[in-house]
């Protein structure tokens, strides 16, 4: 059968995926979705014993959304010959994604260093919990510890609350879109270089990334972020606000937006408050502000106000469930799903990439496979007969 492509973009590079659980499946499925030869090497079913976080329910719309677009082979790096196998594949392949802990590559002979020696050209791509050495490096490294570690849960929530995680796996997610982006960083230099390299992430490092302006706040001004719940903690008024019938967000910072604001809700007196003279002011007497504001708000609708706020250039927008989401006129209009029929013959749902390249965009063209799917073929193009590929299933290879 022919190989799966989904884009011209990246069509020329194979992918050898060996990677788990959301990290690193996440960052192949950007070089997937945009063309990419991706084969999903994992162990064959029951080798494993936490196969149930990453490949038990794989007809589930979160392993086919993650894992779509991929070949799938079972290849037990454990068993005599297996080695091999890798290394015939590493041999006409661009790029290796792993996330297994930092110490696993060197026992199985898969280090940057020996994939080099079979290939000069290989990129190795490294997921790790906390990096790749260091006094943490061996520790397991899971998103909800990682929000805690960098900072994200002590500035997520209420200062009544105590520290909440993010509804999100922010450490996860963006430790594969950065790792996604050396991967690619490194084929363009690799043009001019000639030379692979060996490309890592961690969750950890990502998540204090993602903290961003609230890092170097503290770095520079010595100015510690605290929780601030929906509100902005260096913009007012912004933040959540109550209408007749539920809850809308609003974003009035900036002196332009906070001049249109007052014209819009007619109330031309705050502009000469001293209270609310410019943006740190206001800030400091946003507990006032936001009072005034529930007072006017509370008189009409979501709509009205979200539509009077935005046809008078305030961003605004309404708070949605994940229903009302995939609802939204502007939501279908961007074509955030898609959908596919499975090989089971069920109809899956997926996000689609958040990236459009007009000429060479991202597509959808195949489900996530089944276990070692593609195990035979893969095989069958690194040049093993058939014969010898019935021989590494009787011998528990694949």
């Amino acid at each position: 059968m022919p190989k799966i492509q989904a884009s011209q973009a990246l069509a020329r590079f194979r992918v050898l995926d060996l990677s788990r659980v959301r990290a690193g499946p996440n960052c192949v499925r950007m070089l997937t979705d945009f063309g990419a030869d991706v084969i999903r090497i994992e162990p064959p079913a029951g080798v494993d014993p936490n196969e149930a976080m990453f490949a038990a329910n794989r007809r589930g719309g979160d392993f086919q959304n993650i894992n779509r677009n991929k070949r799938s082979m079972t290849l037990n790096l454990k068993k005599p010959g297996a080695l091999e196998i890798l290394m015939r594949l590493v041999k006409d392949a661009d790029v290796v994604v792993e996330n297994w802990r930092p110490d696993v590559k060197k026992k199985l002979g898969v280090d940057y260093e020996a994939l080099a020696a079979v290939n000069p050209r290989i990129i190795l791509a490294s997921i790790s919990g906390f990096g790749q050495d260091g006094p943490y490096a061996w520790r397991p490294g899971f998103d909800q510890i990682v929000q805690g570690m960098g900072d994200l849960m002590s500035v997520t929530g209420h200062a009544e609350s105590g520290p909440v995680r993010a509804g999100l796996a922010v450490a996860d997610m963006s430790a594969g879109l950065y790792t996604a982006l050396g991967i690619l960083t490194a084929l363009l230099e690799r043009e001019v270089s000639g030379r692979g390299q060996w490309v890592h992430a961690s969750l950890l490092h990502a998540q204090i990334a993602m903290m961003d302006f609230q890092g170097a706040r503290y770095l520079n001004d010595q100015d510690i972020p605290v929780q601030v719940g929906n509100n902005h903690p260096t913009s007012s008024p912004m933040g959540l606000f109550e209408a007749s019938d539920g809850v809308f967000n609003l974003g009035a910072s900036g002196e332009g937006n906070w001049v249109r604001l007052c014209q819009l809700l007619e109330q031309p007196d705050w502009l000469s408050d001293a209270e609310f003279a410019n943006e740190p002011l206001r800030v400091q007497h946003r507990e006032r502000l936001n009072a005034a504001l529930a007072l006017i708000f509370a008189n009409n609708t979501v709509n009205h106000w979200v539509d009077a706020l935005n046809e008078a250039g305030v961003p605004a927008g309404p708070v949605y469930s994940v229903p009302q989401m995939f609802e939204d006129p502007q939501v279908k209009h961007l074509g955030v799903t898609g959908s596919m029929m499975t090989n089971f013959g069920k109809q899956m749902h997926y996000i689609t990439q958040p990236v459009t390249l007009e000429r060479t965009p991202a597509t959808l063209v195949a489900p996530a496979p089944d276990w070692g799917e593609h195990t035979d073929e893969v095989l069958g193009e690194a040049g093993y007969s058939a014969e010898e590929i019935r021989q590494f299933h009787a011998d528990a290879v694949v």
